[in-house]
């Protein structure tokens, strides 16, 4: 069975409170003729602008007395369920149609079928296969175009013939209209969909061989594998044609998805995955006070570095954020390590720096610059630990840092009694330290910052800050 549908709207996409369906029509069909019809203007709840009016001839009076999508959305639900969604180029009406469930909290999911890429198949080498130009050339009438009920018609009858067109095809006769437009990709998209669910987390792409080409987070699976597919990059559409399943962790926390998906990416490096690979750290950038009390930035070898700022895979990207920390807050030179400790900085000379190495600025003004620079690469305490959302209701996760670095992460219940920062560590799983680790977690914390943090003393208490 079959659902033929076609909507107006007023927007070329939708955006809420921007691109809503003013219009709706649903024509059943058995595979043979249309059974039943649901046709109803609808009310969007927004101003629908001239320019959409111009293409449909509907108004902002027409629709006032209509219902709205949530009135009528149970009739729509139950008329497609278990039906195979067909629409004129289907991306678009389907796209409106589920985003108008999920404003009002529900997941629409159908299989669908375009007559555009239909008639491509059957009918190949039309110049045009807009649904105007191909009923003018198969003698479709259409008395009401761009209205839902006229253009829902004229698909039915495109259908239908389709169908004949199909039905007499030496090649496509004894296959089923729906396996008729299934490509491969097709069959690994709906399988790779079904498999993922509306949940944070992290997936993992596998090739024909179970190899992991590519690890990918999103606080939304579903939505983000669905992007996959509607790449237009060369690299990604070479990815999906090597894609043959998937597996998924559900993480709950967003943090622990990031933290979780950089640690794997360097265990796994996944051939299609560009960033996060690299494990192995050659430069540090470190920070010390010296005897006159001023804040130091230096570039060394990581293996000696005491106090890390942050930690990079060669010497060249290590260097160019140095230097890009020291044009963007007016650092000098012979304090970041890049000239003799006893000349004063070219910079200076050339009015780019203060004065700092010339005793023409005061410590405490330069300080303040500098510790600005911490104030966004250090944690503010030592040993602490972050609540975050757990994978189910009821549940908690943690993330843990001993001596300022990520140590890992687990989940506990929220019925569990935590009086000491032994108790959180116990339900903590330790994980190997990457130095993006806490760069990932400095990050979230600068996004969002009502995060529960809770600091972790030596004498054993647990406070909040």
């Amino acid at each position: 069975m079959f659902a033929i549908i076609d909507i107006e709207t007023c927007g070329g996409k939708f955006e809420y409170r921007r691109g809503h369906v003013i219009e709706i029509c649903i024509l059943i069909h058995d595979g043979l003729s249309v059974v039943d019809k649901f046709s109803t203007l609808v009310n969007p709840q927004c101003y629908i602008h001239p320019t959409y009016t111009r293409i449909s001839g509907i108004t902002n009076e027409m629709v006032q007395d209509a219902p709205t999508f949530a009135e009528i959305a149970k009739t729509i639900w139950d008329m497609t369920e278990n039906r195979i969604f067909v629409a004129h180029n289907v991306g678009f009406d389907y796209g409106f149609i589920k985003e108008e469930f999920k404003s009002f909290g529900a997941k629409f999911r159908r299989d669908t079928l375009c007559t555009v890429r239909l008639s491509r198949k059957l009918i190949p080498g039309r110049k045009s296969y807009s649904l105007g130009n191909l009923c003018g050339s198969l003698g479709i009438d259409n008395e009401a175009r761009h209205r839902a009920e006229g253009d829902a018609i004229a698909t039915a009858k495109l259908f239908d013939i389709l169908m004949q067109i199909k039905s007499d095809h030496p090649q496509y006769k004894t296959k089923g209209v729906d396996e008729l437009m299934v490509r491969r990709i097709d069959k690994i998209k709906k399988y790779i969909l079904d498999k993922l669910p509306e949940e944070c987390g992290v997936y993992y792409f596998l090739d024909k061989d179970d190899n992991i080409i590519y690890i990918g987070k999103s606080v939304n699976a579903y939505n983000r594998a669905l992007s996959h597919f509607n790449t237009k990059e060369d690299k990604g559409k070479k990815m999906l044609n090597e894609l043959y399943n998937v597996d998924f962790v559900l993480t709950g926390s967003e943090l622990i998805a990031l933290l979780m998906e950089a640690q794997e990416l360097k265990k796994h490096k996944p051939k299609y995955n560009r960033q996060r690979k690299a494990d192995t750290f050659t430069h540090s950038i470190e920070w010390f006070k010296d005897e006159m009390d001023i804040v130091n930035f230096k570039l060394v070898d990581y293996s000696e570095a005491r106090k890390p700022l942050m930690s990079f895979s060669t010497y060249f990207t290590a260097r160019e954020k140095l230097e890009s920390l020291i044009d963007e807050n007016t650092l000098c030179l012979k304090f970041c390590g890049l000239t003799e400790d006893t000349s004063v900085c070219f910079d200076h000379q050339i009015k780019k720096c203060n004065g700092i190495c010339a005793n023409e600025e005061e410590v405490e003004v330069y300080n303040k610059r500098a510790k600005a620079v911490l104030e966004n690469y250090i944690f503010g305490h030592s040993d602490f630990v972050i609540v975050d959302k757990g994978r189910e209701p009821g549940e908690k996760s943690v993330i843990l840092i001993e001596n300022e670095q990520v140590a890992g992460y687990g989940y506990f219940d929220m019925t569990a009694q935590i009086n000491s920062p032994e108790d959180f560590k116990s339900f903590v799983k330790k994980a190997e330290y990457y130095p993006d680790a806490n760069d990932l977690v400095r990050s979230y914390l600068r996004q969002n910052p009502k995060t529960k943090q809770y600091k972790l003393a030596a004498s054993g208490a647990v406070t909040g800050f």
